[in-house]
């Protein structure tokens, strides 16, 4: 055993030095800055030739972080990108505003802000490009509708009813395999082009709607499709920057258990829940939560279902709590050192390495207020957590983790028009117990579910502050 943990330390470091090795390499040679276009912020890529511009837009809940890789391969081939985070979004300070239901309303503000980092973008008369991913598609194609100078369209995952036979006139769309109704959408278009406009699909292999970000062959199509429409014949090595950020953040999540063990061992001797008392610990306060938490009005904080969350997450974790400690559970007592430990890991190694090479990971202005918020619900939840599956079999752990998800899908069915944005979570939920909740594990094991359970609290709180776009109506 001893054996094979140290063939694990030392894979998960090679690894870890591939995966840097790659995402560094992807900045070779490219200069980055940071800029402010009026309250928006904006990273400038460009290999200093001065090459023509290029406007990179993220997603719905995404940030120009999350672009990067089409970001910086452009740039390595001569052209000059910006990148920029919308209204709500990254380290934008503001939040989103206007009636999202309405093509009058926050399309139009985000559309706005747009044509203000395209003029900052500008290059003399040279026509600026634009490339999107998801929400932002139907902004450029609007824009661009509206907007003098501007030059052909890049559009991954697209979806715009603004796009008819005649514009945009110089357009590529790139799907990813697995999206099959956004993949319809581009073929259509496509077809019903006049033959006068220039417009191309392809179709990026065994990739969906997130993954498509790091698409090796989306990124040649589109540096190929714009050295044709700029008479350019820049190129740019394209590397494996998405199995790069996996491995990094994979190896990072591996390499806590090694440091776990310098903290000093603390027992909890509780004998394995029974599977009837288990089932009544998860499910308990999966029915409680979204019944309890419906009636109340939760349209206080600027995010998107923020304060109704930090409402379920806290009724949850009290009513969990409160039928563990009627159970005869007892969680031991608290090891601080291994809580600062762990957060420490959580939010600063893996959370520096996501900031810098996959997504915003520090929250700026309202933000702070929404983790603190968060925090109110998280901790107490992720206290109940941690006691509920410390040193449970993996069956266990699946029920009680699936638990908490069924809940909020009883939420959304009980107020779907108010709580859909609810569903988006469900993807960080997962990747936060399969990262986050590992090093939870370990540090349970040694230190007690207390310790883990106030850490976790905390890095929950803030991973969902940070992905959460702001709102404000």
């Amino acid at each position: 055993m001893i054996r094979w943990s140290r063939w694990r330390i030392v894979a998960a470091l090679i690894v870890a030095l591939w995966s840097v090795w790659v995402l560094e390499r992807a900045r070779l040679g490219v200069e980055i800055a940071e800029l402010q276009v009026g309250p928006t912020p904006v990273t400038r890529m460009s290999d200093g030739s001065g090459g023509p511009p290029v406007v990179v837009a993220h997603g719905f809940a995404g940030s120009r972080q999350m672009m990067q890789a089409y970001g910086l391969t452009l740039a390595r081939a001569g052209y000059t990108v910006h990148a920029f985070d919308f209204e709500g979004h990254g380290r934008h300070p503001d939040p989103m505003s206007g009636d999202v239901s309405a093509i009058d309303g926050t399309t139009q503000l985000l559309m706005a802000q747009t044509q203000t980092v395209i003029e900052a973008a500008r290059q003399g008369d040279t026509p600026v490009a634009l490339l999107g991913h998801s929400m932002a598609t139907d902004i450029l194609v609007r824009v661009a509708a509206e907007t003098e100078g501007v030059g052909p369209l890049i559009l991954l995952s697209a979806f715009s009813l603004a796009v008819t036979p005649t514009h945009p006139q110089d357009m590529l769309l790139i799907t990813g395999a697995w999206e099959p109704g956004l993949r319809a959408f581009a073929e259509r278009v496509k077809g019903e082009a006049a033959p006068d406009v220039r417009r191309g699909v392809e179709i990026a292999p065994a990739v969906e709607h997130v993954a498509i970000l790091h698409s090796r062959a989306g990124q040649h199509a589109a540096l190929d499709w714009l050295n044709d429409s700029y008479g350019r014949d820049g190129a740019a090595w394209v590397g494996p920057t998405g199995w790069a950020l996996l491995g990094l953040l994979a190896a990072i999540t591996i390499l806590f258990a090694p440091v776990a063990r310098l903290l000093p061992a603390t027992e909890v001797p509780e004998p394995p829940m029974g599977a009837r008392a288990f089932l009544a610990a998860a499910l308990i306060p999966a029915v409680a939560a979204p019944l309890l938490a419906a009636p109340v009005d939760t349209r206080i904080l600027p995010g998107l279902v923020a304060d109704y969350l930090a409402l379920h997450l806290a009724i949850y974790g009290a009513v969990q709590l409160a039928v563990l400690w009627w159970l005869g559970r007892r969680p031991g007592g608290l090891a601080p050192v291994a809580a600062v430990l762990l957060i420490l890991w959580t939010l600063g190694i893996f959370g520096f390495a996501l900031d810098r090479y996959g997504a915003n990971f520090w929250p700026v202005g309202d933000r702070w207020a929404i983790i603190a918020a968060l925090s109110l619900g998280a901790v107490p939840f992720m206290l109940a957590d941690s006691w509920l599956v410390h040193d449970a079999p993996i069956w266990q752990r699946i029920t009680g983790r699936g638990a908490f998800l069924a809940s909020l899908g009883v939420a959304v069915a009980l107020d779907f028009e108010g709580l859909f944005f609810l569903l988006m979570i469900a993807p960080v939920i997962v990747l936060f117990y399969l990262s986050f909740g590992y090093m939870g594990r370990v540090t349970a094991a040694r230190s007690g579910p207390l310790a883990a359970g106030l850490a976790l609290g905390l890095a929950l709180a803030w991973a969902l502050g940070v992905s959460f776009p702001l709102f404000r109506a």
